[in-house]
């Protein structure tokens, strides 16, 4: 079958597809610190639309799994290569394909990097909000893929806020639109909605319409916070939010995070800036407030953190706030030159942050961990970081994020705030839904996806084959799904 099959993808797709070993190594992976045992049977590298339905049209015909992926940045082993699978590689898709000025919207294909889009519409005024901190490598089918979140998202949401529509290839190889232009629009279910954050389960994403926005006049205001404890740092982002006030970003980093980060830049990229004059041992806090009210805002939220015992800082001016955002953005490759990292994932209530972070510490101690974590700390959402040797998580890294996920959920939170499922976190997800919600999210997967090949290792465990026949619930096809103490 794989042989038959690859014959018929090189007939209909020529040079697009590749059995290349660098190839196929390479969608074995993704930032996420799991590299799947399994290898793909092709990658195909879509340029075009029908490049896309013609892989689904044959996967859909023989029976094949597809894993669609984009620029092989996700978090959560979302987009790594299954068991007999087709690769749909969509990052050669990369035109924008439309700017409108006047109804503020652009029109892109998947692979379009976020950090590009950004950069040509900023001449016109105009401005993408989703920011991850990954915007210059990440794309936005895969932001949209996951409902990628990141620094800005307390102030202007998550990338389901910034969709309008969708262009998408079912798995059978039809094309389907939804969504709108104008800025209402309420006609039946909101499929637009659905597919955002379905992590390639349902559909291919070939297009998107998303929102942009207009530069605000005025400079960006930024401060800088230093605290002697991460509770009293974390209380404070807290109660900028009960202050009534929205920063543009707000961001923590714990001491062992600032440990590392100092480590890897060193003393001549931290010269001048907050970061430099830390002792050891203190929690590191970055905000930034734009807008017409960025100075009245930004002397709240100092009011807010000077209260709580911090020693803030301000600036006005853009280069020094730009430097400050990318030694918070270097947090990920300060701790990757340390080893493997598992960058996770958690979110809980704004109000639960020093409790969180209070586990987080407890944990660590108890399994003799360093857990350096950083949060978005203007919505509660927390990336606890594990650095560990060779290709596979160590049992007791996963004993520790096990009792992470637990302690999120049960202060009020979530398993992901913006990485998504994945493989990484499948096991956990009916833990968070309940049984009728878990029922229901699998039976809206069937609707679309009835013979189970779109991403069938990602969010629910593969349906055995045994059971494919009577289960109510379209079956998965087989791929690698990490287990307790069993991904790497």
């Amino acid at each position: 079958m794989p042989n038959d099959v690859l014959d018929r993808l090189r007939r209909e797709l020529g040079a697009s597809v590749s059995t290349d070993p660098a190839a196929l190594r390479a969608v074995r992976e993704d930032r996420s610190g799991l590299i799947s045992p399994a290898t793909a049977i092709a990658v195909v590298h879509a340029g075009a639309v029908d490049d896309v339905q013609a892989t689904l049209r044959l996967a859909s015909e023989t029976g094949t799994p597809v894993v669609p992926r984009g620029a092989g940045t996700g978090l959560a082993g979302g987009g790594v290569a299954s068991e007999g699978a087709i690769v749909l590689d969509v990052s050669r898709m990369n035109r924008i394909l439309e700017i409108d000025e006047v109804n503020e919207l652009a029109v892109v294909e998947p692979g379009v990097l976020n950090g590009d889009l950004n950069d040509a519409v900023r001449p016109r005024g105009l401005w993408f909000a989703p920011d991850p901190a990954s915007r210059a490598i990440s794309s936005i089918g895969g932001n949209i893929a996951t409902n990628a979140g990141g620094l800005l998202c307390a102030k202007y949401g998550v990338t389901r806020e910034a969709v309008l529509g969708l262009a998408v290839v079912l798995a059978d190889g039809r094309l389907l639109r939804t969504g709108h232009r104008t800025v209402k629009g309420v006609t039946g279910y909101d499929l637009t909605a659905l597919f955002t954050g379905s992590e390639g389960t349902l559909g291919v994403i070939v297009e998107a319409t998303v929102r942009l926005r207009p530069i605000t006049p005025g400079e960006p205001v930024t401060l800088a916070a230093a605290f002697t404890d991460v509770e009293a740092a974390a209380a404070a982002c807290a109660g900028v939010a009960a202050a009534r006030v929205r920063p543009a970003i707000l961001e923590l980093i714990d001491p062992a995070g600032v440990a590392r980060v100092a480590e890897y830049l060193g003393p001549e990229a931290l010269a001048g800036t907050p970061p430099e004059s830390l002792a050891a041992g203190e929690t590191f806090v970055l905000a930034q407030a734009d807008g017409e009210g960025a100075t009245a805002d930004a002397e709240r939220i100092a009011a807010v953190f000077t209260a709580a015992g911090g020693r803030v800082t301000r600036s006005t001016d853009a280069a020094t706030g730009e430097r400050l955002l990318a030694i918070r953005r270097s947090m990920h490759a300060a701790l990757a030159s340390r080893g493997q990292v598992l960058i996770e994932d958690v979110a809980v209530p704004r109000s639960r942050l020093p409790e969180m972070f209070r586990v987080i510490e407890q944990i660590g101690a108890r399994h003799g961990l360093e857990i350096p974590t950083l949060a978005h700390a203007g919505d509660g959402n927390l990336h606890p970081n594990f650095v560990f040797e060779g290709d596979e998580v160590p049992a007791r890294v996963w004993t520790a994020a096990d009792e992470l996920f637990r302690a999120a959920m049960s202060l009020g939170g979530t398993l992901t705030g913006e990485h998504g499922v994945g493989l990484l976190k499948r096991r956990w997800m009916r833990d968070e839904l309940g049984d009728a919600q878990w029922d229901l999210q699998r039976q809206l997967k069937r609707v679309f996806d009835p013979a189970g090949i779109l991403n069938p290792a990602v969010m629910f465990e593969p349906v055995p084959p045994t059971a494919a026949a009577t289960s109510p619930v379209a079956p998965g096809a087989t791929g690698a799904a990490p287990e307790h103490g069993a991904a790497g």
